[in-house]
């Protein structure tokens, strides 16, 4: 058989075969398309074909020379040039220009999920979507950086990633001059200033300004939380959220700030991070002009205004104006402390004041005051210290007129108006004005001691006590006594030298008489109130 076939083959390409024979055995077309090179066995397909092409010609875009095969499709295409869109939304007014877009965009209000993973269940309004959520599974990312080789799972993320190269972004905000990559980015920002939120929530009748803020909102009501790690089981309502946390096990941070060296798991981090540097603060409040570094701050900023605080505990009813609040405030019921000092094991509650804890240990004080050069740990202790330059004093007490530098001390003055104490020791039944008042009481019966000393290893209940005790190592001696000039550690031990100094003078005037007319050196600031008043009724 393979003779005979081998045969037939050259006696066939040899010879003057048959149309079909030549096209199947020596691979040659009779019929050939001119204009895209497409092959025929017959000669009628051809002619039915090239008819495709003289249409198409007579159905061809004026403005941008593209042809169309059917005239249907040259008017939809036309509506990009016409800005026509006459398929309108109407829950929300959006309008498109294929009626199959309004139809797919319906399902934003209706809730419908059709296409769902067979993988884990969870279901998309669009079929794209699910292509792409698949790729969580497998692991694909098929759209790849050709400069840094990066890979990611969407085109859109692909493209958004090649700015950090380029440095484009042609669409700029003229009422910040924020500049975005995207015509549609700039879109939804315009809507951070015009206060327009499209997508509502029908639980709580929150707004937002994008789809999927919306979707992620709905998962405080749900409780879902699909993003799981597969280090620690920790699951998270959003993909950017376990991102973020898979950096707590990498330690992976490849984005690093030229200024401070301070690094960080996403690039969008850094851009944001920069302007604590720059002090830039695009995002202006319109009620006060109080201006902020990002949109999120502006967004919480303008909750004060209004006093909108949508995000409530269920366990005591307190409100918040940001949901990462309300996460961080559920720490409080539940105990939980995730993020652990590796130095002296404290925990804590957010991982930005483990952050700020660490600098302790290393002694960096990255913020510095240009007026005086004193270092601080946090953006927020200088911030507030600066005050004291500028003798500022923005939170003021309606009850009474006095203000305070932070907003904390007013918080606090305001309970001595109401003599509200919500927190109380179950050891004692002692109330607080403060929750961290009441942590710090627990360590009386509990016995904690976390701050300890590395020359020594004594260890202390407070942070304070373990600052004061260092100054017995290394010999400072801050408070100076004006009448003797003998130094101590502590502002407590000065004052109760100054009242050894009352009461002698005030006995040696009982044993010896009327001294020359002189009046007792001034109280240090910290004398405790009616301490004068004391010794004089002692005589």
């Amino acid at each position: 058989m393979e003779r005979f076939s081998v045969k037939v083959m050259t006696t066939v390409c040899v010879g003057k075969p048959s149309a079909v024979f030549q096209i199947l055995l020596c691979g040659e077309s009779p019929y050939a398309c001119k204009e895209c090179g497409k092959a025929f066995i017959w000669p009628l397909p051809i002619f039915i074909h090239r008819q495709i092409h003289s249409i198409a010609k007579s159905r061809e875009c004026k403005e941008c020379g593209k042809a169309f095969s059917q005239s249907s499709n040259l008017s939809i295409h036309n509506r990009i040039h016409g800005g026509k869109r006459p398929y309108e939304c109407k829950a929300c007014g959006k309008a498109f220009r294929h009626s199959s877009k309004l139809t797919e965009h319906m399902r934003v209000h209706s809730g419908e999920k059709p296409y769902e993973c067979k993988e884990c269940g969870k279901a998309f309004s669009y079929p794209s979507f699910l292509t792409v959520h698949m790729r969580t599974h497998n692991g694909e990312r098929p759209y790849e950086c050709k400069e840094c080789g990066k890979a990611f799972k969407q085109a859109s993320h692909l493209t958004s990633h090649m700015v950090t190269h380029s440095v484009e972004k042609p669409y700029e905000c003229k009422e910040c001059g924020k500049g975005f990559t995207n015509a549609s980015y700039l879109s939804i920002h315009m809507r951070i200033h015009s206060g327009v939120r499209p997508y509502e929530c029908k639980e709580c009748g929150k707004g937002f300004i994008k789809a999927s803020h919306l979707t992620v909102h709905m998962r405080t009501h749900s409780g879902e939380k699909p993003y799981e790690c597969k280090e620690c089981g920790k699951a998270f309502s959003q993909a950017s959220h376990l991102t973020t946390h898979m950096g707590t096990h990498s330690e992976e941070k490849p984005y690093e700030c030229k200024e401070c060296g301070k690094a960080f798991t996403k690039a969008s981090y850094l851009p944001v991070h920069m302007r604590t540097h720059s002090e830039e603060k695009p995002y202006e409040c319109k009620e006060c002009e109080k201006v902020f570094p990002k949109a999120s701050h502006l967004t919480a900023h303008m909750r004060t205004h209004i006093g909108e605080r949508p995000h409530e505990c269920k366990q005591c009813g307190k409100g918040f104006r940001k949901a990462s609040n309300l996460t961080v405030h559920m720490r409080t019921h539940s105990g939980e402390r995730p993020y652990q000092c590796k130095e002296c094991g404290k925990a804590f509650t957010q991982a930005s004041n483990l952050t700020v804890h660490m600098r302790i240990h290393s002694g960096e004080r990255p913020y510095q005051c240009k007026e005086c050069r004193k270092g601080f740990t946090k953006v927020s202790h200088l911030t507030v210290h600066m005050r004291t330059h500028s003798g500022e004093k923005p939170y003021e007490c309606k009850e009474c007129g006095k203000a305070f530098t932070e907003a904390s001390h007013l918080t606090r003055h305001r309970q001595t108006h109401t003599g509200k104490r919500p927190y109380e020791s179950k050891e004692c039944g002692k109330a607080l004005t403060n929750a961290s008042y009441l942590t710090t009481h627990i360590r009386i019966y509990s016995g904690e001691r976390p701050y300890e000393c590395k020359k020594c290893e004594k260890a202390f209940s407070y942070s304070s006590s373990l600052s004061v005790h260092m100054k017995t190592h290394n010999g400072e001696r801050p408070h100076k006594c004006k009448e003797c000039g003998k130094a101590f550690t502590e502002a407590s031990h000065l004052t109760s030298t100054w009242e050894l100094t009352v009461e002698r003078r005030f006995m040696n005037v009982r044993a010896t008489g009327p001294p020359i007319a002189r009046a007792p050196p001034p109280l240090p600031a910290r004398y405790p109130p009616g301490g004068r008043r004391r010794f004089l009724d002692a005589e």
